[in-house]
């Protein structure tokens, strides 16, 4: 009888701990109202995009990281707004572009994607800014379309091997992982986000809320799944050594994400490359302080120098 009523109660608790995390996806209605943005059909997916700035002005395109949306570059995006026409989506996946119909968020299906936006946007070429995925994105993209790449930023970006992510294979899902379609605990993706900035309490709430918001939106949290089971890395020297457009490198010296060393694997292989350390700051510079992360990346775009020639880092 005592087992019994053991096994009960235990039951009951494990069902009261799943009503409890258990968080729903949110309406999209309500989100596009609070995350305004606008939207394009592009290869059968609708994308949230925002455009500002001069129409005739040099293009710049911000591609976000893993769980982030357009709001991430919002800082840096006011202030090139004034010199350049500035481009900002949320990526296939994430945000409120929210799942691929296709189920397919290969990079070569992410760049095709851009490519296509670009074509209707009316942006024969354009300078792009990646971060994390989003880096690894646009580096992809500036070897397999040089025609269209004028400048190159990549800010702690993703692409060599590490620990779980070998080359040629696709990665084990953690079983924890593989609940997110149900639950989004705040303190668990607080915790996840903070380690992402070198002082943690610069992470607002504000910030964290958005993030949650992103991530509850329709479909994301699966699409999300549906992208690590299929992300295949391969040695990027080939692809890296491509690529002909000048390219900073911009890290911060307390990235926990992917550290600041894998920076000099990049200059081993990018032939136009310079690199700007960030002193005190971690893998989202454009969150933790733009102020002290934008002016390299202001400095770099504005530099007349030749596309063949090698960048001089800006300090």
């Amino acid at each position: 009888m005592v087992a019994t009523w053991v096994a009960g109660v235990l039951a009951v608790a494990i069902v009261a701990l799943a009503l409890w995390l258990y968080a729903p996806d949110k309406p999209r209605a309500a989100l596009e109202a609070a995350y305004p943005g606008d939207y394009r059909t592009v290869d059968g997916v609708r994308l949230r995009l925002r455009d500002s700035g001069p129409r005739d002005a040099p293009a710049v395109i911000l591609l976000h990281g893993f769980g982030a949306s357009l709001e991430t570059w919002e800082p840096w995006a006011q202030a090139l707004s004034s010199r350049f026409r500035v481009i900002r989506l949320d990526l296939p996946g994430f945000g409120l572009t929210g799942a691929d119909p296709t189920g397919d968020y290969s990079d070569a299906r992410g760049m095709r994607i851009l490519r296509d936006l670009m074509d209707q946007l009316g942006i024969d070429r354009a300078s792009l800014i990646g971060n994390s995925l989003g880096g690894r994105l646009a580096w992809n993209f500036a070897a397999r379309h040089p025609e269209r790449v004028a400048r190159l930023v990549l800010v702690s970006p993703d692409g060599f091997a590490s620990p779980g992510f070998a080359y040629d294979h696709a990665p084990e899902v953690p079983l924890m992982m593989r609940a997110l379609p149900y639950v989004a605990p705040r303190g668990m993706l607080k915790d996840s986000l903070a380690a992402a900035y070198a002082n943690p309490e610069r992470l607002s709430e504000t910030t964290l809320t958005r993030y949650r918001d992103m991530l509850l939106a329709p479909g994301v949290r699966r699409a999300m799944l549906a992208r690590m089971g299929q992300t295949i890395l391969h040695d990027p020297a080939p692809t890296l050594a491509r690529i002909n457009a000048p390219t900073l490198l911009l890290w911060g010296e307390k990235d926990a994400m992917i550290p600041i060393a894998n920076a000099a694997d990049y200059l081993r292989y990018l032939p136009h490359a310079a690199l700007v350390r960030l002193p005190q700051l971690g893998h989202l510079p454009f969150e933790e302080n733009p102020p002290r992360s934008l002016p390299a990346v202001a400095r770099f775009l504005a530099d007349p120098t030749p596309s063949n020639d090698r960048p001089t880092p800006a300090r």
